[in-house]
């Protein structure tokens, strides 16, 4: 579905991302995962078109640069861990306008397979007690899953996570990363997401790439990713161990 071949991410003289490659098939859940500075973020930036890059990115074989923006907003959504909000749209507005690509714009007028493209992704998200709650008033968590709930109501086919569950309290980690792993379950579809968090990384993703100093140092299945043979080096830690003692702790 999404392929990255030697990717490359410059700003100035100075390389953020060199020589990545890794793909994503459908029914697949890639984690990007590594330390702080490791370009991760970045990497997702450029797949997303947010940053310019040399190497290709293709989108069910098709560069991903010749699909024009409305084309592209109806395979693709885009889910950030910040959401800075200061206007007071309803949950269910906000929402709504995961609709733009597929209703013409502006004066494309509202389509029944809008309404309920909207009304599934309320339902799923848990939201449609709060459709006509302003945003300004939501807490954190209620927040991520109102833009969560716009991008499923975009029906994509790729969903790409930037942190997704960043701040959030741990009841709302366990929901995003769940409503994610449901939407995954049906055909034609797969997300790609930066993650910090290994243990989260290796409880809902199917395969892994593994990124350090801007440069893959693995990439496959999860378990073949994140292991302490591949982890160890790179976080200069025992990972292994560390994650076993904070385990202890419960038990």
């Amino acid at each position: 579905m999404l392929e990255i071949r030697d990717l490359r991410v410059q700003f100035g003289k100075t390389t953020i991302v060199s020589g990545l490659n890794c793909k994503v098939e459908e029914g697949q859940w890639l984690m990007i995962v590594g330390p702080n500075g490791a370009g991760k973020t970045t990497a997702l930036g450029a797949i997303t078109q947010a940053f310019p890059y040399s190497g290709e990115i293709l989108l069910e074989g098709r560069s991903i640069r010749d699909y024009k923006a409305t084309e592209r907003a109806k395979r693709v959504a885009v889910l950030s861990q910040n959401h800075y909000v200061s206007y007071s749209f309803t949950v269910e507005e906000v929402v709504r306008l995961g609709r733009y690509a597929h209703s013409g714009g502006l004066l494309g007028g509202r389509r029944q397979e809008d309404e309920d493209a909207v009304e599934e992704a309320l339902a799923v998200t848990g939201l449609s007690s709060l459709r006509k709650q302003s945003v300004l008033t939501l807490s954190g968590g209620e927040l991520q899953r109102t833009f969560l709930a716009q991008v499923l109501a975009q029906q994509p086919n790729l969903l790409l996570l930037d942190e997704p569950t960043n701040h959030l309290d741990l009841v709302y980690q366990k929901q995003v990363f769940e409503l994610i792993s449901d939407w995954l379950k049906k055909p034609g579809r797969a997300v790609v997401s930066v993650v910090h968090d290994l243990s989260l990384a290796k409880a809902f993703g199917s395969h892994a790439v593994l990124m350090h100093h801007g440069e893959r140092v693995a990439w496959g299945t999860v378990d073949e990713v994140i292991c302490p043979e591949k982890l160890d080096s790179v976080y200069d830690m025992e990972v292994s161990a560390w994650m076993r003692m904070l385990l202890s702790q419960w038990e």
